[in-house]
């Protein structure tokens, strides 16, 4: 009985363990959020979910403005969804669709400090579905097929964003097997 209660509570950790595998993506690495660094080859190669979230961290001359599309070309500032300049902001993704972020003293994002990323839905969309888009676009339909392999991934982070897959299925059932035969020796 006590071997069948490990089991279950090594299944119960593992299992919630996978609920806290959002990526944390530190902006601009170990730069930040400064001058001199080109934010779209940042956030190129990098996959933004809904769940994940970026985290800002600038001296005191600097924010970060959530801004439109618009604004974002125009490096407008002057109609921020959010704006913070505290030194260290976190924004949660909370939407998919296109973000939009701009450091709102004056000659900043003119001078580089924007970063734009798309946050993808953090599970497959059903076939046919719209995916939300910015408010200056036209929704786009996407249509999605079945994944090849009923293998769940999960992705874990380190402070820089930083991301390495591991397959948890295999990984539950092979120890709760070898849980299993030690207990049934």
């Amino acid at each position: 009985m006590a071997g069948f209660r490990i089991v279950w509570t090594i299944v119960a950790v593992l299992c919630l363990g996978r609920r806290s595998m959002a990526t944390v993506y530190t902006v601009g690495d170990d730069s930040g959020w400064a001058m001199g660094t080109d934010y779209s080859a940042w956030a190129s190669g990098k996959t933004f979910l809904v769940g994940d979230s970026l985290v800002f961290n600038y001296g005191s001359l600097h924010s970060v403005d959530e801004v439109s599309s618009s604004d974002y070309t125009s490096c407008s500032a002057a109609n921020s969804i959010t704006s913070d300049s505290s030194g260290s902001t976190t924004i949660p993704l909370k939407t998919a669709g296109a973000h939009y972020y701009i450091c709102g003293a004056g000659g900043h994002c003119i001078s580089g400090m924007k970063l734009a990323i798309t946050v993808k839905a953090s599970s497959p969309a059903p076939s046919g579905s719209t995916t939300p888009a910015d408010s200056g676009s036209p929704p786009t339909t996407t249509t999605t097929s079945p994944p090849a392999t009923a293998t769940t991934t999960t992705t874990t982070t380190s402070s820089t964003g930083s991301s390495s897959g591991a397959i948890i299925s295999p990984l539950v059932a092979s120890l709760v097997g070898m849980i299993g035969l030690i207990y049934l020796s």
